[in-house]
This record gives structure tokens, C-alpha cells and sequence, in this order.
């Protein structure tokens, strides 16, 4: 980031590897990204490049994301003394344990560290061992214009249940696939995103004859069409940072019922902006999706005290005035 006087902040963009389709739609958008090309973690000649960028172009600020991106800044932070430099830790995973003691080497080469929400920032405290005065906690936030808001309406026959997100082993996906054998033939589920777990995924639901009532549907570009198709969203995770699939669903009028796991009761008001259910839970998903269909006063409610409260917290309009004050743009 390069900041004129008056403030006025120019963010451009790096990557670790080679660009992506986030990188894409970010240069489409006006955005400079610079692809760093590295094909391992660490690799010396993206450390390099990553040094030649901040040197010329005179960066004030450099912001990383994520645990490879903070040890890539840290490896470079002595070059640059007057550079202000801000990592962020966006999860709260206890594994793989060496992110955990890496971010607790580098974290002294950053100024603040910003995370998502309370539980990312405990476990920050605790894992990393990062004092509590150099975190701040600002929430992700969403553009609610992208998000259209459907109408409240009267589940389908059957209802479509919905997960989107990585396929991996903390999502815990296969409690939700378990649940739809007790939810019986009024609901079908379906599976957007991809990952490690989707054979394991796809043989445990033929395993357990529910082919005909299941479709993974792999990665997608956007959130909008699944959450357009869906009349309850389900996040079984074992834990998140924060979870943004869920203030998606909230922000377009689809009910949610998650896991009472750190990042998601950051999120979530249980009874009020949704359902939260112990983790590991078939009976409890199933349970709060059966609720979720047949109280239309309570889904109603739980509907429109979400988008309430998605628009009071999550909004640009709330969360970019705290950036503003970190980066201290006015």
C-alpha cells in the first residue's frame, strides 16, 4: 500500500504463486497484481521479488494474509526500516501445529496483527503467544449489494439443504451427509466446493444409498447461484476463523444452522440470527434443519434479524472506517 498526502491510499496486490482467478477479477477491476511465482513455500527467488516490488514502488505499508504470506514479509522486513508492516491470521485450526509456532517467530516482525473475530484472536493468544495489545479484530465484511435479497419463502418438497465451502477433514462434512438419513426423503442436499475429502465424501453417501439425494456440484465462481437454490444452509465445521459463507447466506435470506465452534459463534446468534448445534452432531443437524423448515415464524424471524445484523456488523460501511483507523487514513 502507498499512501500521498493527503492520505489517500493505493492498494495493490502480490501473490505468493503464479495468479489465480481471485488475481484475475482483481486486475479487471483496476487492481495491480503482481504474480511472485513461487513453486514452494519459501522459495528464494519470491523472496527476492517480493523485496525488488516494496523497494520500488515505495511502498508505506505492507499488509499479508495467511501464514506463508506473513513469513515471506517477515523474511523481508529488515530491508525496509520505515515500512510499516500488519500480518493477518484468519483461522483458528489447531493443525497443522507449525503455523502455530512459525506465526509465533514473526509475528514480531509486524506491527499489529489483525484477525477476524474473538476466537481467532484467543487462539492467537494462546497458540502463538502474541500479546493481546498488538491484536486488533476486524471482521470480514461483505458488499450487500452483491448479495440479492430473495424473498422469505416456503421450503421446497424436498427442501435443498446446503453446504458450500473447501472439502476438507475440519468441515466435517460427513455429518451432514449422516443427517440426511434422518431427515428422510423431505430433504436433499447439495455439495458445492471441492477438496481433499470429496471421494471420501461421494463413497460414504453411496455407502449409505443417498446417490439419488446428493449432488456435488465442485467448485464454483460465486456464492450467489447455490445460495439462490438453497432453503437452509448448513456449516457442520469443527472450527473457522470466521466463516464468510455464513454472513453470505444471511445477507440473501437463507437460514443458517452451524456448529457451535470457535469462529462460528463469533458469527452466529444462537436462536436468534440462526441455529448453533454441538459438533458431531448428525441428530442436532438434523434436528435444527427440521426446525428451520417447519417454523415459518421462527425462520421468518431468524431471517430478518440476520440481515439486520449482517448490515449492522458486516458491512463495508461499518468494517472499512476500523481499516481506515488502523492505516490511519481518517
Amino acid at each position: 500500500m502507498r499512501l500521498s498526502s493527503p492520505p489517500e491510499a493505493r492498494v495493490d496486490v502480490a501473490c505468493l504463486a503464479k495468479m489465480g482467478p481471485v488475481g484475475a477479477v482483481l486486475q479487471a477491476r483496476g487492481i495491480q497484481v503482481t504474480a511472485l511465482n513461487a513453486n514452494r513455500p519459501y522459495n528464494v527467488g519470491a523472496i527476492r521479488r517480493l523485496a525488488k516490488l516494496i523497494r520500488h514502488e515505495q511502498y508505506d505499508t505492507v499488509f499479508s494474509f495467511l501464514i506463508h504470506a506473513n513469513v515471506a514479509a517477515a523474511m523481508v522486513r529488515p530491508l525496509f526500516p520505515r515500512v510499516r508492516f500488519l500480518q493477518s491470521i484468519q483461522t483458528t485450526q489447531p493443525k497443522p501445529r507449525w503455523h502455530w509456532f512459525a506465526q509465533r517467530v514473526v509475528h514480531r516482525f509486524a506491527k499489529k496483527i489483525v484477525v477476524p473475530s474473538e476466537s481467532v484472536a484467543q487462539a492467537a493468544i494462546e497458540r502463538s503467544r502474541i500479546p493481546k495489545d498488538k491484536i486488533v479484530i476486524i471482521a470480514n465484511a461483505i458488499d450487500l449489494d452483491d448479495f440479492p435479497r430473495r424473498p422469505v419463502r416456503d421450503p421446497s418438497n424436498p427442501a435443498h439443504v446446503g453446504f458450500i465451502g473447501r472439502l476438507d477433514p475440519i468441515k466435517r462434512v460427513q455429518d451432514l451427509i449422516q443427517a440426511l438419513t434422518l431427515l428422510g426423503d423431505r430433504a436433499r442436499l447439495d455439495i458445492y466446493g471441492d477438496g481433499p475429502e470429496r471421494q471420501r465424501l461421494i463413497s460414504l453417501a453411496a455407502e449409505l444409498n443417498l446417490q439419488c439425494r446428493i449432488t456435488f456440484h465442485g467448485s464454483i465462481a460465486s456464492p450467489q447461484t447455490a445460495l439462490a437454490e438453497m432453503d437452509v444452509l448448513v456449516l457442520p465445521s469443527e472450527a473457522e476463523g470466521f466463516g464468510l459463507v455464513l454472513i453470505e447466506a444471511m445477507a440473501s435470506g437463507v437460514p443458517v444452522v452451524a456448529t457451535d465452534s470457535p469462529g462460528i459463534r463469533d458469527v452466529v446468534k444462537d436462536g436468534k440470527t440462526g441455529l448453533l448445534i454441538p459438533v458431531g452432531s448428525p441428530a442436532a443437524i438434523a434436528a435444527s434443519v427440521t426446525k428451520m423448515l417447519d417454523d415459518p415464524i421462527f425462520r421468518s424471524e431468524s431471517i430478518a434479524a440476520a440481515l439486520l445484523d449482517v448490515r449492522a456488523r458486516y458491512s463495508w460501511a461499518t468494517v472499512l472506517p476500523e481499516y481506515n483507523g488502523l492505516l490511519n487514513l481518517g
